[in-house]
């Protein structure tokens, strides 16, 4: 029985093919659920779209037929026989009383077909103690209806009038005499079981569910007696997310909602549509999502089992071999019966071993130790430029025995080489690159503070943790240090900013040097041909890494500067930055 220490199994080629697999086809799965979960939101927002469009129609159309309402109400106020009606009646004789009474009722009934939306129109008038309608023409005067829509009338504070829950539209011809009662006054009651057939053609599903609410008049209508089921619920939760309820739950169901409300009726209305209904045509989606997720569970167990079979276990016992070879055991012989690749690896161990004991002292350990010094000579490799001069800044200070700065100048540059010569993870947050930057023009101020001002921007925060690889603002400032800002003759400035946008980040590090067109674009133009020369060095070694690592769309882009100099963008697409790193 093959035995391997619990502590490194975590280690081994096992684990990490199946985490390898699991990296793989997790991501495939995940990937699923949030198609599924863009696929409802996309869904619900066609959907919003889609019925917004409808209620904002609809309130459009419902608002041209309460203006002409209102003409029409306005334009019987005015009627001269109507006036003449409510003021000479004591003065006409029989037959003069009866034509104007159809002449009203005619014009009455006139405009109560003029609307589907009417369900009566009244006129009460008070001098002669008639209420003429266009249902049940003249008849005894509506005492209680005259009050009422009288005393609305003086504090009307909006155009819809909610009565018994109907609306009305009224209006009133005043006496012309301070203190007096109306001559008369018109009342149009609109139909509300018309409104409800109108707010179920709103609904673009069968299961929805419509409302037509006027929150200054307290009137409330539903689309059916579903809908006027839901209407307390629907009232309190609104009271409750003033006003913005996108999600509504009743009973345990919850109820995708869409309103739009008019200032100028004072009225909203809105739509109420079961999530399960938006959710439906997702439905086959969803139950081969969870297939497909069973499928690859069963295919990881499978390949984790195939892999330790036919890998580790083979692996294992070569690992265990070379432990035991380590360990001074040469004549060590590996049988394994199947030829596959493992059988070829076991054979060449075993020859291995035969030459093995001739070459250990001549062959292996000269070449470990060339590698090893070539390790060491890459860690090594610092600018030799900076390195002069930090150690001349150095000399300055402690001939002038300023211990503080001294003090504060090597912890900076310790903490500037510690950062170039570690060998931890090639990419890192784009806040320790700014910082290690930041410490770099630090260091330059010492040198330049009265020749060269440097403004260097804080850095935004939704840029802190994107991920980037080392070492690709500070040379961008050394390049302009060195190229620029230390030739100039006046006083220089560099700055150092950052943008950034859905999708993008971007730093900027220009400067005042001289440079010309000419230079700019030709650099630019090597910038373009990075991936085909064998340039690697500069600017071109930083453009190239970013394009690899981000995709096409980043890197490094040159222009002219408004300080005056050269001004480079770094850009990194937070896009490819996510897949990468």
């Amino acid at each position: 029985m093959l035995k391997f220490p619990a502590s490194l199994f975590r280690k081994t080629i096992f684990v990490r093919l199946v985490v390898t697999y699991l990296v793989v086809i997790l991501p495939v799965i995940l990937l699923g659920f949030y198609l599924y979960n863009w696929s409802y939101k996309n869904a619900s927002q066609d959907l919003s779209r889609a019925t917004l469009s409808q209620l904002s129609d609809y309130l459009g159309d419902l608002n041209r037929e309460i203006d002409w309402m209102e003409i029409q109400q306005f334009d019987l106020l005015e009627d001269g026989d109507l006036n003449r009606l409510a003021v000479t009646w004591d003065m006409m004789d029989n037959v003069e009383r009866r034509m104007s009474m159809n002449d009203l009722v005619h014009r009455l009934m006139t405009l109560k077909t003029s609307s589907a939306y009417i369900k009566d129109v009244e006129v009460h008038i008070r001098s002669i103690g008639k209420t003429v309608s266009a249902s049940n023409a003249a008849h005894e005067f509506n005492a209680d209806s005259y009050d009422f829509f009288r005393s609305i009338t003086y504090k009307k504070e909006s155009r819809l009038i909610n009565r018994d829950n109907s609306i009305n539209l009224s209006v009133a011809r005043q006496s012309g005499a301070k203190g007096e009662e109306p001559l008369f006054i018109v009342q149009i009651e609109l139909d509300s079981q018309k409104l409800k057939e109108s707010l179920r053609q709103v609904s673009l599903y069968p299961e929805s569910r419509s409302f037509l609410l006027s929150s200054a008049s307290g009137f409330t209508l539903g689309s059916d007696a579903e809908s006027d089921k839901m209407l307390p619920s629907y009232l309190d939760a609104m009271r409750d997310a003033n006003g913005n309820l996108p999600v509504l739950t009743v009973d345990g169901t919850k109820y995708h909602v869409d309103q739009v409300h008019s200032d100028e009726m004072g009225l909203t209305v809105a739509t109420c549509l079961p999530e399960e209904a938006v959710k439906r045509p997702l439905s086959r989606f969803e139950q081969w999502g969870w297939l497909f997720a069973f499928t690859s569970g069963c295919a990881i167990l499978i390949y984790a089992f195939s892999t330790y079979r036919f890998v580790h276990k083979p692996l294992l016992l070569l690992v265990q071999s070379f432990r035991r070879m380590e360990g001074g055991a040469l004549d060590i012989q590996i049988k394994h019966e199947q030829k596959d690749e493992f059988g070829y690896l076991y054979n060449r161990f075993n020859m291995m071993l035969r030459k093995l004991q001739a070459l250990i002292d001549q062959d292996f350990k000269q070449k470990l130790m060339m590698q090893k010094a070539e390790l060491k000579q890459l860690q090594s490799q610092i600018n030799p430029h900076f390195l002069y001069n930090s150690f001349f800044i150095l000399n300055s200070l402690a001939k002038t025995g300023d211990l503080e700065r001294i003090e504060q100048f090597t912890i900076m540059l310790g903490e500037y080489f510690r950062f170039i010569t570690r060998n931890g993870e090639d990419n890192v947050k784009l806040a320790e690159e700014i910082k290690h930057s930041r410490m770099y023009t630090e260091i330059q101020k010492l040198r330049f503070s009265r020749r060269i001002s440097v403004q260097f921007d804080e850095l935004p925060i939704e840029m802190e943790h994107v991920r980037v690889p080392r070492l690709i603002i500070q040379p961008l400032i050394e390049n302009a240090y060195e190229h620029s800002l230390e030739q100039m003759v006046d006083e220089g400035k560099l700055r150092v900013s950052f943008e950034t946008e859905p999708g993008e980040s971007r730093i900027i590090v220009d400067n005042s040097g001289t440079i010309g067109d000419a230079e700019i674009k030709a650099l630019n133009e090597r910038l373009v041909r990075a991936n085909e020369v064998h340039e690697m060095t500069g600017i071109f070694n930083i453009h190239r890494r970013i394009v690899l690592i981000y995709g096409e769309g980043s890197g490094l882009y040159l222009s002219r500067s408004e300080l005056g100099g050269l001004k480079v963008t770094v850009r990194i697409r937070s896009e490819r930055e996510e897949g990468h790193v």
